[in-house]
């Protein structure tokens, strides 16, 4: 049996733009995304911590080392500069392979959305 597990998270990034008039979509920081195993137009689903908002969408790229977390298009109305996110992604594969041990790859971030040395 096919089972849907969490592959990569990016947690408690903060909001840093928010841009209505864009074609929908998330731009996230190059650096962050290799570090949680994103893939460019992969889709995410993204958990507003100060609203509540949960909403899916697709990964842009955005500058590496910038710390860009923002919302674009539709997903502007769901969160606002200096909002609390967490970024998740998910993947498929089939029960019997996964190994008990399995961790997915998160993220923590600073304030500047940088990441914390474990």
């Amino acid at each position: 049996m096919m089972i849907t597990v969490c592959k990569g998270k990016i947690h408690r990034a903060v909001v840093t733009e928010a841009e209505l008039h864009y074609e929908g979509s998330l731009t996230v920081d190059q650096d962050l995304m290799d570090l949680a195993g994103m893939r460019p137009y992969e889709q995410v689903s993204v958990v507003n911590v100060n609203n509540g908002a949960r909403f899916e969408t697709y990964l842009i790229v955005g500058k590496r080392g910038s710390g860009t977390i923002c919302l674009n298009g539709a997903a502007a109305r769901l969160g606002m500069k200096g909002d609390k996110v967490i970024i998740i992604t998910y993947g498929q594969l089939e029960e019997s392979s996964l190994p008990a041990d399995y961790q997915p790859k998160v993220v923590f971030v600073d304030e500047n959305n940088h990441p914390k040395k474990p």
